[in-house]
């Protein structure tokens, strides 16, 4: 019987551990909305609707960039090298996102960045619309702007 008791007791002391556990486990960040669009022009290498998908883990971001830019030939993986800025209306100033991460991607197919990775604080409320994409493909670098604000709006980072 005793064994029994000692038994039920380890387990009621196990599952109050894993309820405290809970109860002091720090709560995820998250940033709002997660995906975005917005409309891009890049100039002589084309325009149209971009998609930039956000994640937040702390004050590190990532921000990864379905261009309106399609390929003219195929690209291998980590071939581009990209920074985006973005205007962030809880400063007044902007935010960088850069990296040189992208999947292989075929001729003729939309460039895909990212993740870009930079730095955000609780509160940051980051729009494409006023900043920029440069991406930098075997020396020649493409520029692109929004040409309005994001939608259906800003990031904003807890």
């Amino acid at each position: 019987m005793r064994g029994k008791r000692r038994a039920a007791g380890a387990a009621m002391a196990v599952g109050a551990l894993a309820a405290a556990s809970l109860a002091f486990a720090p709560s995820a960040l998250a940033v709002t909305p997660q995906t975005a669009t917005i409309s891009a022009d890049c100039g002589a290498f084309g325009s149209g609707e971009a998609t930039l998908t956000a994640t937040q883990d702390g004050t590190a971001a990532t921000i990864t960039v379905t261009s309106a830019v399609t390929a003219p030939i195929a690209l291998s993986q980590d071939s581009i090298s990209s920074t985006l800025t973005l205007v962030n209306g809880a400063t007044g100033g902007t935010s960088t996102f850069s990296g040189t991460k992208n999947p292989a991607i075929a001729a003729g197919d939309p460039v895909t960045v990212g993740p870009l990775d930079g730095t955000v604080a609780s509160g940051d409320s980051l729009d494409a619309y006023g900043g920029s994409l440069q991406l930098v493909v075997f020396g020649i670098t493409v520029s692109c702007t929004a040409t309005g604000p994001q939608s259906p709006g800003p990031f904003v980072f807890d």
